[in-house]
């Protein structure tokens, strides 16, 4: 896979509250989350609008096949609720679509993913009191479900802080990174809207740093912090290359379909690639390519030398 420069991007919804993330209709309107709103529209001229009401911790963003955003709020993070809420940019009907799952109230919602049966998949990351200790190798995360019906369920737990999600081709496969293991698994969606068991996806993606450091703010202040493994969002090419945001490397990695891992940018100083924390693709030929970020108040965009897939809502 090329390279993609750190020249090569542009910023864009500048003065934008925490945009971890980024998702685009079929209609090739572009939202990104803020925290200032349910979520913000970002126009083609790089201007944004923000839409709906404030409050929660907009965090992880996708769409259903009617063109309204799933949002996960990752509470933990502000020290309230984390809810897995939806918005209609039609209509602005914003809802909380589900608080708890199998008797656990939702703390950290993370990222939702909708598949073709209409099941939306989530990651519940932590029960951590505090942010500091979310990261410090505890295994208390889950994947939960939202079928259709109605129902819910935990479909996956004693996972090490769920974060991003994609969802193959055929959507048979539900990728995940686990955060404090620095790696990502794969799980079998199977009928009814259930799991089979996790198993790991390529390499582990870096090291992880000590339990009693705080990792944020360890890495900004670290002269050294290339090889760190802390994975968030997962997004899928066309060609099947699974990419992969390390935010605390500044670093955007992809694991190919035979395993093998390639940098596809980077930026050491964190001056415009600044924690990246998800990646999207838009535009008629999914070529525009998004990337949200925990840090920076602004999206990144530029070209991708491949396509995007296309996901269950821009088909």
């Amino acid at each position: 896979m090329s390279w993609i420069a750190t020249s090569a991007f542009s910023k864009i919804a500048v003065g934008i509250d925490r945009p971890e993330d980024v998702v685009v209709g079929k209609d090739g309107r572009v939202f990104a989350s803020d925290h200032q709103c349910a979520v913000a529209e970002i126009h083609p001229d790089g201007s944004f609008a923000r839409l709906g009401p404030a409050g929660g911790a907009p965090n992880g963003i996708n769409m259903d096949a009617q063109g309204r955003i799933l949002i996960a709020n990752f509470g933990i993070y502000d020290g309230v609720e984390g809810p897995l809420q939806r918005f209609d940019p039609a209509t602005g009907a914003h809802e909380t679509l589900l608080a708890e799952v199998g008797g656990k109230r939702l703390t950290s919602a993370n990222y939702p993913v909708m598949d073709r049966a209409g099941n939306i998949w989530c990651a519940n990351s932590t029960h951590a009191d505090t942010w500091p200790q979310a990261l410090d190798g505890r295994a208390d995360g889950f994947i939960f479900v939202l079928r259709p019906d109605g129902s819910s369920d935990i479909v996956a737990e004693g996972l090490k802080f769920p974060n991003g999600m994609a969802l193959s081709a055929d959507d048979t496969t539900l990728y995940c990174a686990q955060t404090s293991a620095a790696d990502v698994l794969a799980f079998d969606v199977l009928p009814g809207g259930k799991l089979g068991g996790g198993r790991r996806y390529g390499p582990v993606l870096g090291r992880l740093m000590g339990p009693n450091d705080d990792v944020v703010a360890a890495a900004a202040a670290a002269q050294h912090h290339d090889d760190l493994g802390y994975t968030d969002g997962v997004g899928l090419d066309a060609e099947g290359n699974l990419w992969v945001c390390l935010p605390a490397a500044n670093k955007v990695v992809a694991i190919s379909p035979s395993g093998q891992v390639e940098t596809v940018c980077h930026d050491p100083s964190g001056g415009l690639i600044n924690h990246p924390t998800n990646v999207t693709w838009g535009g008629e030929d999914l070529r525009d390519l998004y990337i949200g970020s925990i840090r920076a108040d602004y999206v990144l965009k530029a070209r991708s030398p491949v396509p995007g897939l296309a996901m269950a809502h821009q088909q």
